[in-house]
């Protein structure tokens, strides 16, 4: 497992070939989750191929090394429902939050939220960065955080208004 670990972390810091071997390595385990997750096994290869890629791209925003699996299985988890709602003509468009709808910002607003998120107390920066950019649902985040779905839409709701505040002075 220490092996592992030393992949993950050095995947997060920007290593290339780390990040490849981890991949390499969590797919079968991604694979057999999948299979258990999802409504078929055209969708559990689907959910595999969303989940790895969403690895590769968001390793770098991953906290800790020891939340590495409950992260992937959550990712995994999420696609499979996003499959099955797709298919059964559930699929709904995304929160007017959701990054997708915002306009990409400049630079000099990207670091105003960099230093807006920064400055918020922990309990607050948590359920940001779990929500907001490593997407995370509210139930996925009271678990993680072991906190109600009522406390976790708190702190998201105080959170943004901190933000909010912070980019209006």
């Amino acid at each position: 497992m220490e092996k592992r670990d030393t992949l993950i972390d050095a995947a997060r810091h920007g290593d290339r070939l780390a990040l490849e071997r981890l991949l390499a390595v969590t797919q079968p385990d991604i694979r057999r989750y999948a299979k258990t997750q999802c409504a078929g096994a055209s969708d559990a290869d689907d959910a595999v191929q969303e989940t790895l890629w969403l690895v590769y791209r968001r390793i770098g925003a991953l906290r800790t090394v020891t939340s590495f699996s409950a992260w992937v299985f959550s990712i995994v988890r999420r696609e499979c429902g996003h499959l099955w709602r797709r298919m059964h003509g559930q699929a709904a468009l995304p929160p007017d939050d959701d990054p997708i709808f915002i306009l990409r910002p400049d630079p000099e607003l990207r670091q105003d939220l960099i230093a807006a998120i920064h400055s918020l107390p922990d309990k607050y920066r948590d359920v940001i960065v779990l929500r907001d950019i490593q997407e995370f649902s509210i139930s996925e985040i009271a678990i993680e955080l072991r906190l109600t779905r009522e406390a976790v839409k708190s702190r998201i709701h105080r959170a943004r208004l901190m933000i909010r505040e912070y980019l209006n002075d």
